[in-house]
């Protein structure tokens, strides 16, 4: 009976006295546990937000440990105002006698256990700050330097484009010309553009009449992007197709058919060049709308100086005249045709590497 009249006792005393309420916390070391408990808590937290991340542990892992901790503090205090520890284990409170109670050596105890812990976290946190935080911010600052360092290649591709000889689907396989000279015509437009990457010329038309697909393209010119088509040409009527592929999933992000007149053949240049423009979403400046600075209004005339450009490409001599012949016809159809004097005014330059060529062969002999 003794021990319950004691608890009846001080559950009185508890009412009338808070002092005594506070004493009591003192008596059954739950201060010391809170104090025990949360310093204990801080340094797991600590460590597990250290140690989790090298072993690849989810987000939400160190979240939780937090969250349970802060859960368990209450029963904790409960536990330490309900037990004590005693030499024959832990018994009630109610049912441990004062002279029977190891309260004052378990508190020792305890204070010796905190001021352990404090070490501890006093050590731990000088380490955090001296060695793993400059390691961390060093961590991060490499990481976002590969990020900004890699975004700029990221945004570079997805404007990267190369145009691919458009294919000659014409009755007359002679008319590769006009599909080449297409091609080139929307890659110089499209090259205009400051936001666009064009591959050139040489590099995507390497491709021509070889069976490769967009994904090994992309591969070797590093292009986000590839425009390719086909041209049936027929006296005065003209079918374009024309088509741009993403090539990360060889998706079109644009497909459109074109039948025109000859006459119309520079409209559907930049009508083409603008759709791509307005397909890959680049925001353009009025003054950057794609277009060519150097064409001629005369079809007959922009036909003979693809003529003239493709009769260039073979080194002999018929080619040569072929090519001059070209471009004389496309300046008497349109005097004030630039991109004609241009071919034609190559044209010496091109007979003289003949000569010496001719004359090297000769001496050779």
């Amino acid at each position: 009976m003794r021990p319950k009249t004691r608890s009846l006792y001080r559950r009185s005393e508890l009412t009338v006295n808070p002092r005594n309420f506070f004493a009591e916390l003192k008596r059954r070391n739950v201060i010391r546990m809170a104090g025990l408990y949360l310093v204990g808590a801080w340094l797991f937290v600590q460590v597990a937000g250290t140690v989790l991340p090298m072993f690849g542990a989810p987000d939400w892992l160190p979240r939780s440990i937090v969250i349970l901790l802060a859960i368990g503090f209450i029963p904790a205090i409960i536990f330490a105002w309900a037990f004590e520890l005693t030499p024959s284990g832990l018994k009630r409170d109610e049912e441990v006698k004062p002279e029977e109670s190891i309260a004052p050596q378990t508190g020792r105890r305890m204070n010796r256990l905190i001021i352990a812990v404090l070490v501890l976290a006093l050590a731990y946190f000088c380490f955090d700050k001296i060695v793993l935080t400059p390691r961390r911010e060093a961590a991060l600052v490499a990481a976002t330097e590969k990020s900004f360092a890699a975004r700029p290649s990221a945004e570079s591709n997805a404007k990267a484009i190369a145009v691919l000889p458009f294919v000659n689907m014409s009755a007359d396989k002679e008319q590769d010309y006009f599909s080449d000279g297409l091609s080139e015509e929307l890659l110089n437009q499209l090259a205009q553009i400051p936001q666009l990457r064009v591959i050139a010329r040489t590099s995507s038309f390497s491709f021509k009449g070889k069976e490769v697909d967009v994904a090994t393209i992309a591969k070797a010119l590093n292009v986000g992007n590839v425009l390719e088509g086909s041209v049936r040409k027929s006296a005065n009527t003209l079918r374009i197709t024309a088509q741009l592929v993403r090539t990360s999933d060889s998706s079109h992000l644009w497909s459109q058919t074109y039948d025109r007149e000859m006459t119309d053949v520079f409209k559907v240049q930049d009508e083409i060049a603008g759709e791509v423009v307005a397909a890959l979403k680049v925001k353009l400046l009025p003054t950057q709308q794609p277009t060519s600075l150097q064409r001629t209004s005369n079809s007959e005339a922009y036909e003979q100086f693809l003529i003239g450009t493709e009769a260039r490409k073979h080194y002999n001599s018929e080619s040569l005249q072929r090519s001059v012949a070209a471009f004389q016809r496309a300046v008497a159809l349109d005097p004030n045709y630039a991109n004609a004097y241009a071919g034609l005014g190559r044209g010496p330059g091109f007979w003289r590497g003949l000569y010496r060529q001719s004359d090297a062969a000769s001496s050779g002999r």
